[in-house]
């Protein structure tokens, strides 16, 4: 089983970017999904989660009404749209995969910063 995260970079404050993080290996319309990640010498925070239908979709409080998680069963892939970017958003982005089997991506670097 395989989460591979891609879609990082440096963006400028109030820019947008788009991860994305394709899943094999397992049955991915079964797994509730998670976008986390971690900032230098900080734990790592959820951002959000959607369930397997994508009906619900709970935002961290620092990010809601930027952020926007979605998914594609079909293309076995989840998504992370983040809008008007802050410095603050620095951070290594991971995707998590969560049912019967939990399963973590390598993680993509997102940069915020003029």
């Amino acid at each position: 089983a395989q989460l591979v995260e891609s879609g990082g970079g440096l963006v400028q404050p109030g820019g947008s970017l788009t991860l994305s993080c394709a899943a094999s290996g397992f049955i991915f319309s079964n797994y509730y999904m998670r976008w986390y990640r971690q900032a230098p010498g900080k734990e790592r925070e959820l951002v959000a989660g959607i369930n397997s239908s994508g009906s619900s979709t709970p935002y961290a409080d620092s990010v809601k009404g930027r952020f926007t998680i979605s998914r594609d069963n079909a293309k076995n892939t989840v998504y992370l749209q983040m809008n008007s970017l802050k410095p603050e958003d620095t951070a290594v982005y991971y995707c998590n995969a969560i049912f019967i089997r939990t399963y973590w991506g390598q993680g993509t670097q997102v940069t915020v910063s003029s």
